[in-house]
């Protein structure tokens, strides 16, 4: 899948374009507001920002954004078309006949809707078994979720399509079993929505109070474990049954009013926009985006350290862009030293300097490392199966600073490769050319089962004596052995 279309640019829309396009998949867009394409271009800087920073594994070239004048020039040769358009079902069903007028014969066409029924939507298709809803959440270029809804002429084939290519876009397919009004995710939330509506109307909590009752308390344990995990757990040592023997006479209680609607008036909603005003109004929506996206980002990264939930997804993207970033052999100019970083700094790799601090010129140095390791076939497949390199010495000069969003590059020379032992030196450069830092790196190879030194793989050792012996009529790198310089005290 190397093309795709969007119809819509709205919150949603403009999402899927950046999902899309900064997964290196060329976009072509329709959307016939006058404004559309200002709006999008915001969506996509903030987008940027957070997608830069969800991962440290090379980004994919960015695909290109094309703006389309109707929406067959836009389906034209797109091998998944997304539908971002009102949610309104004669407005939908007009838009699929358009589509269908232009759009190649095995192209998906999956629907954004949060609620209507496939099977309504593709009632007036020709070929209705390539139509899905695929349900993502806002952001959609951060949060991992869309859920897969097929409707009575779905065919498996495109159910199968959607669940091969929406992880490689970083994201978590669930596939909804029986076709049902607002699917799962949404129907939960009108839960917790109505039930807050009734909490403000009668004047027991603000906006605000029950915000924090959500992001203090239960929406912490929900971000990692969802709901029957997290009740699992609050069962003690006899678990799930025990939860409901305990708590479930409480369901008869009328602790709740879900069966009940506030009447939807002026009052209330001058109520509720009011005090969210109050709450939240000192900033504005691109920086509320910027603070949820940031928060995310973190969230995320911290639950991939224990490979669980939405970190575990992260986790599977990223190796799938290191895997797909990696250099061949065959591909590398070995008369020179080797390129293995190019990125910006990110904002929050810095001091109060605004200068990217000590820490993270490791960061560049242990990157390049690792995307050196993959060239030569230390990939994750590699590591899975019981071998890998650890660091075991590294001395790292600082010579220029550099600052946030400034590009920087980094090239690494073999100066050593002989059984056990490999020796890096990476030279770390800013974007104009100046030289910023150099770091030299003794690694052994390691037995992951024993936990001791061992002799690399032979297709392993190969490569890097392939390296060792080209690098070896390169000029020593200048501050190559150095150390600090300090005499030893005897």
């Amino acid at each position: 899948m190397t093309k795709a279309a969007c119809i819509g640019g709205g919150v949603i829309g403009a999402g899927w374009i950046a999902r899309l396009a900064y997964n290196g998949i060329d976009v072509a867009v329709y959307d016939p507001a006058p404004d559309a394409r200002a709006k999008i271009d915001a969506v996509l800087e903030n987008a940027w920002h957070a997608f830069s920073r969800l991962t440290m594994a090379p980004a994919p070239k960015a695909g290109a954004i094309t703006y389309a004048d109707s929406v067959a020039e836009a389906v034209s040769d797109a091998g998944w078309i997304v539908e971002s358009v009102p949610e309104r079902l004669d407005i939908k069903q007009a838009v699929y006949a358009e589509m269908e007028a232009g759009a190649p014969a095995d192209a998906v066409i999956a629907s954004s809707t949060s609620g209507i029924l496939p099977t309504n939507l593709q009632a007036k298709m020709e070929n209705p078994e390539r139509l899905i809803v695929a349900h993502p959440f806002n952001p959609v270029y951060l949060l991992p979720l869309v859920e897969i809804v097929g409707g009575e002429k779905t065919s498996g084939e495109t159910i199968a399509k959607a669940e091969a290519f929406l992880p490689e876009l970083g994201m978590k397919p669930l596939t909804i079993r029986k076709e049902i009004d607002a699917f799962i995710a949404d129907r939960l939330l009108e839960s917790v929505w109505r039930e807050a509506l009734w909490l403000v109307r009668d004047g027991v909590a603000t906006t605000e109070e029950i915000d924090d009752a959500i992001r203090y308390g239960f929406g912490l344990r929900w971000a990692q474990m969802g709901l029957f995990e997290t009740y699992r757990i609050a069962g003690g040592e006899a678990g799930m049954r025990h939860f409901l023997d305990q708590f479930g006479p409480t369901l008869s209680w009328p602790w709740t009013r879900l069966m009940d609607v506030p009447e939807y008036n002026d009052e209330l909603v001058d109520l509720i926009a009011g005090q969210s005003d109050e709450q939240s109004g000192r900033h504005s929506i691109r920086e509320l985006e910027r603070i949820r996206d940031d928060n995310l980002v973190a969230i995320m990264q911290a639950l991939k350290v224990n490979d669980w939930g939405a970190g575990e997804t992260l986790g599977a993207y990223e190796k799938r862009l290191f895997d797909a970033g990696a250099q061949k052999p065959s591909e590398i100019d070995r008369t020179k030293p080797v390129p293995t970083l190019d990125r910006t700094v990110p904002a929050d790799w810095t001091d109060y300097n605004n200068h990217m601090n000590e820490a993270r010129y490791l960061q560049c140095f242990a990157d390049a490392s690792d995307a050196f390791l993959r060239m030569v076939g230390v990939d994750a497949d590699y590591v899975a199966k019981g071998g890998s390199y650890f660091t075991v010495e590294t001395h790292i000069r600082h010579l220029a600073e550099v600052a946030a969003l400034q590009p920087i590059r980094c090239e690494t020379q073999v100066l050593e490769a002989k059984g056990k032992k490999l020796r890096l030196f990476h030279t770390l450069y800013h974007g104009d050319g100046t030289l910023l830092a150099t770091g030299e790196h003794m690694l052994l190879h390691v037995d992951m089962a024993t936990r001791s030194a061992s002799e690399p793989a032979e297709a392993i050792a190969a490569e890097l004596a392939k390296f060792a012996d080209a690098h070896a009529s390169l000029s020593m790198p200048e501050g190559a052995g150095r150390a600090i310089g300090q005499p030893r005290k005897g």
